[in-house]
């Protein structure tokens, strides 16, 4: 397998950084993806919609539905976080995901989605102070706890990492 296809701006690895700054940065990251995937999307044509950004990877049209998902599921672990003790989330199998019904609308539909979500998710998120991001949630996938610093660079790098997705496709 094509690691650079694959992971076209690196595996994910987080710093341990636990400051403001870092907080402040990542969240900057995460509230550029919506306006970053929209403009890489547009330099598509409707054929390469359906076009895997590697060989078995999921085509354009696949990538812009998980990220919604993806990150509608971040807001969510982000509120449980804040309103739970040490919640222990619920994970999904994003391969069955991106084989239902819905996957198959228009990007946009998407595109608007990731729009509103991170209008929201990003006003939440600036909201928060050094002791709400200490916040951990327990992953059962991971098997351990997660800061909501660590989520912060995680979903940095998610758009980060889907949006270099599209740009292959492009060329």
């Amino acid at each position: 397998m094509n690691t650079e296809l694959q992971y076209p701006i690196g595996k994910f690895s987080w710093s341990g950084a636990t400051d403001m700054g870092s907080a402040k940065t990542n969240i900057d990251r995460i509230a550029a993806l919506p306006a970053n995937l929209r403009q890489a999307v547009e330099q598509l044509s409707v054929e390469q919609w359906e076009t895997p950004y590697r060989p078995g990877g999921w085509t354009a049209r696949q990538v812009v539905h998980h990220v919604a998902d993806s990150h509608m599921n971040a807001l969510i672990r982000v509120k449980w976080t804040l309103t739970e003790d040490q919640p222990h989330i619920k994970a999904y199998l994003e391969q069955p995901w991106a084989q239902t019904a819905e996957y198959q609308l228009p990007l946009d539909t998407s595109l608007a989605l990731l729009e509103s979500l991170h209008l929201r998710w990003v006003t939440l998120l600036r909201s928060l102070n050094p002791a709400q991001l200490e916040r951990s949630f327990y992953h059962p996938q991971q098997e351990r706890l997660i800061l909501l610093h660590e989520l912060l660079a995680l979903y940095a790098w998610h758009g980060e990492h889907h949006c270099a997705h599209i740009k292959l496709i492009v060329g």
